[in-house]
């Protein structure tokens, strides 16, 4: 992955803190308390899902997604728009951001074989995820970091998100959520078509890699909860958790602090799986559309594109393996690659070994 340092930080709060100290000797006895007693059951993930921006002009954000992706307007929910991803029910969303919040994305969703939001909750609780009231506000993820909490949407959706220890907040969700109505969230019949067919068609989600203070916590905790093994590695200490089709995953890469931590973990950027890949087209469609490429050594502005070669010491190819990125026009980073990306070797990043 790409390891293009990030502007955007956020300052965490004396009351996450306080929650998270109580919070750690959970974590830290989870393994023994298990070796003793039965194992919890990990939350049956099927695939990623959705995600979130909170951008700082919604319509702005909608237009340019539209143009590159050709995504319909799959669903509104007040002032978030839900845009289709492929030929859906996958979707992400664009709302408005909080004052004074930087633009970002705010969460990433997974979808649950046999959803029921009451009966994951008591799941997560196995692993040390109480219930909770959630973020007061946008800002406030360290101080829900291991709790779960349920929103109602004005169409009878219950969502159910929760927190890991670093506050990366999850929704999950139904296979068949579309991000619309009823109790799964899977009712969207006011489908609005986009203005174009887009310069890029999207099949899937392949990847989220999230930047946190401790990267071997955070691999251990999602492998427990999700019940996932590691796909593939791009570097020694950089494995990456298979979701369960082969191709989709999440990586989980920084530091290895130790103790509570000082500031929320970071969704440092998404990746697309899109037809007719092809490095040299897909720049030059972005630079026609007034994308500037990022000079080598700068700091990544909006409307930027770039390519990462993840060579050898990175698990990519011999000759490098090449990663596809551009920003948006809140600067949120968005990654493209093969369908047969899987995060391992290959020119396209197809060679992972088979999970055991």
């Amino acid at each position: 992955m790409n390891r293009v340092s990030n502007s955007r930080k956020s300052t965490g709060f004396s009351r996450g803190r306080r929650n998270l100290l109580a919070a750690m000797p959970v974590l830290a006895l989870a393994p023994m308390s298990c070796a003793v007693e039965s194992s919890p059951v990990p939350v049956a993930v099927r695939k990623l899902h959705s995600f979130r921006i909170r951008s700082g002009d919604v319509a702005r954000s909608v237009a340019f997604y539209q143009d590159v992706f050709g995504a319909p307007v799959q669903a509104r929910q007040g002032d978030e728009v839900v845009l289709r991803v492929g030929d859906g029910p996958h979707y992400f969303s664009i709302s408005p951001a909080a004052p004074g919040e930087a633009p970002t994305i705010a969460h990433m969703g997974l979808s649950v074989a046999d959803f029921d939001v009451d009966a994951v909750q008591e799941q997560l609780r196995a692993f040390g995820v109480e219930p909770g009231p959630g973020p007061q506000s946008p800002a406030d993820r360290l101080a829900v970091g291991l709790t779960s909490w349920v929103r109602q949407r004005p169409g009878g959706t219950r969502e159910l998100y929760f927190a890991d220890v670093e506050g990366l907040i999850y929704h999950l969700s139904s296979p068949m959520d579309c991000g619309g109505d009823g109790a799964l969230g899977d009712v969207c019949n006011a489908v609005e078509p986009a203005p174009s067919a887009g310069m890029f068609q999207l099949v899937d989600y392949n990847h989220f890699t999230n930047f946190t203070a401790n990267r071997g916590r955070a691999n251990d905790f999602h492998r427990r909860v999700f019940g996932k093994e590691f796909q593939a590695y791009q570097g020694p200490n950089a494995p990456v958790v298979g979701v369960g089709d082969g191709f989709q995953f999440l990586m989980y890469t920084g530091a290895s602090e130790e103790g509570p931590p000082e500031n929320p973990a970071l969704i440092h950027h998404v990746c697309f799986s899109m037809r007719e890949f092809d490095v040299d087209n897909i720049l030059a469609q972005l630079t026609a559309y007034g994308l500037r490429p990022r000079p080598d050594g700068a700091e990544t502005e909006p409307l930027m594109h770039w390519v990462s070669m993840r060579m050898p010491n990175r698990g990519g190819f011999e000759t490098g393996t090449p990663e596809v990125y551009f920003s948006d026009p809140d600067g949120i980073f968005i990654q493209v690659q093969d369908p047969a990306y899987c995060g391992g070797g290959g020119y396209l990043g197809e060679n992972c070994p088979p999970l055991s």
